[in-house]
């Protein structure tokens, strides 16, 4: 981001101001200034950490150019990371049957899924913990899972595969953590083989180029709701074009494509996920977020 320093001392409307537009440059993602609550809270373990009285003291310290990190470092605190382990089972649940659906057709050909906004993890992981069984009841081959995430701090937290016990008991069952999870002073670590099955990468859904190839099934639940429509309908084309013919898109609850996109329409065959028509619409054309 680009930015004037302003004259004269900073006063907190027009910290959050600067804040706000930073994340919008940065992710796409979109925060009322008016909502100073929920940046004052979330910030709370960034001034700690740097040792500021407010966000002020934050904001004047970022535009000075001594902490060129610390603009990333607001950026994480800001996103949204909220995750659990199979969070609304029933949709994980129809993406590891959609799965097993598209390996027994195209028994030649790994299944892809790219699990989109993975914040910390628990999204994908799930998944490798169903194709795994599946895997082994039925003899079908794991599918290969792609996870991304803007946030290289909540990357960091996945790749590590380190989880509280909180997070850990937050939707999964006991014989999964036993199986899966080794207990580690207070925390519960995700065995290698797990790790091994998920491929973490960094990727701004806004300003990045999707990835190379072609996906079976993308996952991208809770992001959009956050985002401009322009910028929705931008990433919703990008998936477009890397979703195979009649692959599937998954969505948040609160998230649509109907009224955005022609490239996708309601699956006839999963209730609440959105099928591939093979239209790929407009080319992607990537723009600055804001």
């Amino acid at each position: 981001m680009t930015a004037v320093i302003p004259s004269g001392p900073i006063r907190s409307s027009r910290a959050m101001a600067v804040i706000t537009a930073l994340l919008e440059s940065r992710t796409g993602q979109q925060i009322d200034a008016s909502r100073a609550w929920r940046i004052e809270t979330a910030l709370k373990p960034v001034l700690r950490a740097r040792g500021l009285e407010n966000i002020d003291m934050l904001v004047t310290q970022m535009l000075n150019g001594r902490s060129p990190e610390l603009a990333g470092e607001v950026v994480d605190a800001l996103l949204n990371q909220e995750s659990s382990f199979f969070r609304d089972l029933q949709v994980i649940e129809m993406v590891a049957d959609a799965a097993a659906g598209f390996a027994r057709e195209h028994p030649g050909r790994r299944v892809r899924i790219w699990s989109a906004g993975c914040s910390t993890g628990q999204e994908p992981l799930s998944l490798a913990m169903l194709f795994n069984e599946q895997a082994e009841d039925e003899g079908l081959a794991v599918p290969d899972i792609l996870a991304t995430d803007v946030s290289d701090a909540a990357l960091a937290r996945a790749r590590d595969g380190r989880y509280s016990q909180f997070e850990i008991q937050r939707g999964l069952p006991v014989r999964r953590m036993m199986q899966w999870f080794e207990r580690d002073g207070a925390d519960w670590v995700a065995r290698p083989e797990l790790l091994r099955q998920v491929q973490f990468r960094r990727q701004n859904l806004v300003n990045d180029a999707p990835p190379v190839g072609r996906f079976d099934i993308v996952l991208c639940r809770n992001v959009l709701l956050y985002l401009a429509a322009e910028l929705r309908r931008q990433i919703l084309d990008a998936f477009a074009q890397v979703i195979r013919p009649g692959g599937l898109l998954v969505l948040g609850a609160g998230e649509t494509v109907i009224g955005q996109t022609d490239a996708f329409r309601p699956s006839p065959a999963f209730r609440g996920l959105y099928e591939a028509t093979g239209c790929t619409g407009t080319p992607v054309r990537l723009v600055q977020a804001g």
